[in-house]
């Protein structure tokens, strides 16, 4: 167990793949991408120091997001395979570096070949994958919640919520807006999470943004350290690149920040997490022990009824490829629910 050692949310440019018009030149572009951060992470450690054990990249890294593809033709151009190239490649940066890495990637998976999902990976100091969270929370894209049984049967409940004991603490991950969700990282700290790891790409501000004050908050109700990496814009496509850049941040179990990056590539958010001393004051009675507080099983049957049904692309084993017309919808019809349960008003 390493009982102190510095974090880096690494603030990097996302290069778009989407011009790219096979999926041999996307692969092309996403190695080159992947080489790119690479070089950043080792100048990154000769400068923050040899005590760099944990890299958090920020969201979809290497390819950007999908625009107006269809869900096979993303899945084709910009999701990783599971075991593919990809990660060897970043296997091999975490191990020349001796580092943990946090990736968050589309990806392919051989038990759901009609979709994709969105996964964050964390690669251990020796590269190998050692935790994999598919993002739950997704306006247009597809999550286990769509195929929840059977996501289910392939998985498990632990797979949904994973958390990760390692020497450098135990790591989970949250991806992009779900920092907005408290439900998230509840279950993830209900299951032992220290530090959680945020990989982001989202509106930079100089004033406090709401997915910036949910970080702080995160950490407090769990207890934990929040990583959060954002993108230094993306570049390749139409949206100004300087709109998601900045904000980078790590921050501690008082939502305290540590370290913040400003806007463009940057290494600047770099903090020392102390393990141990993050347990010794976990185990400290009081008012501010909200592990130890929390009525759970009262909160579990306030949450019981729920207007956004699961499995809304299974239909009995067979998995339904979705229109992105399919998502919006399905937001509407739940909207419809949430008013006739009286959740929402029109008085």
């Amino acid at each position: 167990m390493i009982d102190a050692y510095r974090a880096l949310a690494l603030q990097t440019t996302c290069r778009a793949i989407n011009a790219c018009t096979t999926p041999e030149d996307a692969a092309a572009a996403v190695a080159t991408n992947i080489e790119r951060i690479g070089r950043q992470i080792r100048a990154s450690k000769a400068f923050i120091g040899t005590d760099l054990k944990l890299v958090v990249l920020p969201e979809y890294f290497a390819t950007s997001y999908p625009l107006g593809e269809t869900i096979p033709g993303w899945a084709a151009k910009g999701g990783f395979a599971m075991d593919g190239a990809e990660y060897e490649q970043l296997g091999r940066i975490a191990q020349d570096n001796g580092v943990y890495l946090c990736s968050n990637a589309y990806e392919r998976d051989p038990n759901f070949p009609e979709l994709y999902f969105q996964s964050s990976v964390i690669l251990d100091d020796s590269g190998n994958q050692i935790l994999r969270y598919r993002r739950l929370i997704s306006l247009y894209a597809p999550s286990p919640h769509d195929v929840w049984d059977k996501y289910l049967d392939v998985y498990g409940i632990d797979g949904v919520f994973p958390v990760a004991r390692t020497p450098i603490g135990r790591l989970a991950c949250i991806a992009s807006e779900e920092i907005l969700y408290p439900e998230i990282a509840r279950a993830l700290g209900l299951r032992g999470a220290e530090v959680i790891l945020h990989s982001t790409s989202e509106v930079g501000s100089p004033e406090l943004t709401p997915k910036d004050i949910a970080k702080r908050a995160r950490a407090i109700e769990n207890m934990a350290y929040v990583v959060s990496a954002n993108t230094a814009g993306i570049s390749g496509v139409d949206i100004p690149l300087g709109s998601a850049d900045g904000m980078s941040k790590i921050v501690d179990e008082q939502g305290r920040v540590l370290a913040a990056a400003g806007a463009g590539e940057s290494m600047a958010a770099y903090a020392d997490l102390d393990i141990t001393g993050l347990r010794r004051r976990r185990l400290r009675p009081g008012m501010g022990n909200f592990l130890s507080r929390l009525p759970q099983g009262a909160i579990n049957a306030g949450l019981a009824s729920t207007a956004l049904k699961p499995n809304a692309l299974l239909e009995g084993d067979t998995v339904k490829i979705p229109q992105r017309a399919d998502f919006a919808a399905r937001q509407k019809a739940t909207l419809d629910a949430l008013l006739s349960a009286g959740v929402l008003g029109n008085d």
